[in-house]
């Protein structure tokens, strides 16, 4: 695998970080361990069962504390710090694992953590409110897959409206 293939993936397994902070390093850990990859390298902690054991426990973890509603945001700073503390661990094992610099995939890993936290907290809250119009809303509403009756039930004020001009 070539350098630059490498460091790409270095930035991938943070992207997946940033979704879930801990599902990156739960899965590094079970390629260390499963197939030796990090056997040689400064890493090697996370390529030993009790890593990917206890990485993947905490995933799990993660995975329910993120549907409670008391929840933080993903930028709130523990969890930002979170992403990139195991984004760039993700990926400085990658970059370790194919002999390649560990600080270039822990610096690609962080920054692949961050863009997708920051990326994705703010596409699930696009569009803003305030720039959705009633039409816009229609539009959205008739385009979507809601079922016919309840598209028939808001056409029908509408077309009552238009009317009435």
């Amino acid at each position: 695998m070539s350098s630059s293939e490498v460091l790409i993936l270095a930035f991938l397994i943070g992207v997946i970080a940033g979704l879930r902070a801990l599902t990156a390093p739960a899965a590094v850990a079970w390629a260390g361990f499963g197939h030796g990859i990090l056997n040689h390298t400064p890493l090697r902690f996370m390529g030993r069962l009790p890593a990917a054991i206890v990485f993947t426990v905490l995933a799990l973890l993660e995975m329910y504390a993120d549907q409670l509603p008391s929840t933080a945001s993903r930028l709130a700073p523990a969890g930002l710090i979170s992403r990139i503390v195991t984004g760039g661990l993700s990926g400085a094992c990658l970059a370790a694992a194919a002999a390649e610099s560990i600080a270039l995939g822990c610096v690609l890993g962080a920054v692949g953590g961050v863009g997708d936290c920051v990326t994705t907290t703010c596409a699930k809250t696009w569009p803003p409110p305030e720039m959705v119009s009633p039409p816009a809303v229609t539009a959205m509403v008739v385009l979507s897959d809601t079922p016919r009756p309840s598209i028939a039930g808001i056409l029908r004020p509408l077309a009552k409206l238009g009317q009435r001009a």
